[in-house]
């Protein structure tokens, strides 16, 4: 199994979700984050006074997935979240060991 990790810009949060659910990825969780990259950051004013403002709102989605569905979840990730632009994020998959439901006791695959 894996873990698809992206991290994305929150305004792509509802295509991400719905480009999934078309390829029959029933679960997901996404998180509020913060980060920076290239896109670093900006500087505003509050109150007259000037500041660096270099961690800026990200939504990190998480999908644990068979293997052989992990190449296609990027595929479809990469496409629904891409603007084109700097900070469209990143996609990052990694090995997952073990997936137990809590509920039924179900293990690997069929826990998902």
């Amino acid at each position: 199994m894996k873990k698809v990790e992206a991290i994305i810009k929150p305004f792509k949060l509802d295509e991400v979700k719905q480009a999934l659910s078309e390829i029959g990825i029933a679960g997901l969780t996404a998180t509020e984050v913060k980060g920076f990259g290239r896109q670093k950051g900006h500087t505003e004013l509050y109150r007259g006074a000037e500041y660096v403002v270099d961690f800026l709102p990200k939504v990190k989605v998480e999908v644990v997935v068979a293997d052989h569905l992990a190449g296609r979840v990027v595929e479809v990730v990469e496409r629904a979240a891409k603007t084109g632009r700097i900070g469209d994020g990143k996609i990052f998959v990694v090995p997952v060991e073990e997936v137990i439901r809590i509920r039924t006791g179900e293990r690997g695959e069929e826990a998902l």
